[in-house]
């Protein structure tokens, strides 16, 4: 037997409480009114190419090659053309204003945290005895065994175990703190004596450090961050200063 369900706004409006969504949701809009008030403020807005611009964008980003797709899309998250046209403008503004506020300071930033952008290149075995360890590095120091055959003897994963240990390129955040100080102190190729963690003794073999550059990926990265820190900030101000009225 089939029903006929009514879902209107008062409705949605429980499900967030129910689901407790209701200081997320507040949070956001706090988030999206204090943006275009700072934008008005200093006087930022889209002109009609960039808004084109930053459409042209969502869509590719969500895959919307035609405009059967953009407007099957737009009904499935329940967006009339002016709600999307909003959304799109309310994106756009927020790019617009984190280059105005931070255009100036990108570079500063990279050159002061120019080694947490670094990338290493390594290698790992991770085994259970300390001594089984300095053992196997020291038959590496001289010569007696290579790091590749430590890899494939005592790796238990096969595929890592193929790959003789290698991780890939990592960064500072992907290491735990007392690896990621010896690891980018080293001077490649260099096979790191074994260091203790919580998860065991790591025999690492330090192939390449590589120094990122200020390219446009990252200058975006470095706006954005320090952008969403400006937001974080300005909310944890508001919130803690300025009376918010809910109207039911």
């Amino acid at each position: 037997m089939s029903q006929s369900i009514t879902i209107t706004a008062e409705d949605i409006l429980k499900q967030v409480k129910l689901s407790l969504k209701t200081s997320e949701l507040i949070e956001a809009i706090i988030t999206r009114k204090m943006i275009a008030n700072t934008a008005e403020e200093i006087g930022i807005k889209l002109e009609a190419e960039e808004l084109q611009e930053m459409a042209d964008k969502y869509r590719k980003m969500y895959k919307l090659l035609s405009e059967e797709d953009t407007w099957a899309w737009m009904k499935k998250n329940h967006l009339s053309l002016d709600d999307f046209e909003e959304f799109v403008y309310y994106q756009g503004l927020s790019t617009k204003l984190a280059v105005h506020l931070f255009a100036d300071k990108i570079e500063p930033y990279f050159y002061e945290h120019q080694l947490d952008y670094a990338g290493v290149v390594m290698h790992e075995v991770v085994l259970e005895d300390e001594d089984l360890a300095m053992e196997l590095f020291y038959s590496i120091q001289e010569g007696e065994m290579s790091f590749y055959d430590v890899a494939h003897k005592y790796i238990e994963d096969k595929e890592l175990r193929r790959k003789g240990g290698y991780r890939g390129i990592l960064s500072r955040k992907d290491l735990k703190p007392e690896i990621s100080a010896a690891v980018f102190a080293a001077t490649p190729p260099e096979v790191l004596k074994p260091i203790v963690t919580s998860k065991g003794v790591h025999l690492i073999l330090v192939e390449e450090i590589i120094e990122r550059k200020l390219d446009n990926w990252l200058r975006n990265k470095i706006a954005t961050d320090l952008f969403n820190d400006w937001v974080s900030n300005s909310l944890i101000d508001f919130q803690a200063n300025k009376n918010i009225e809910i109207c039911n």
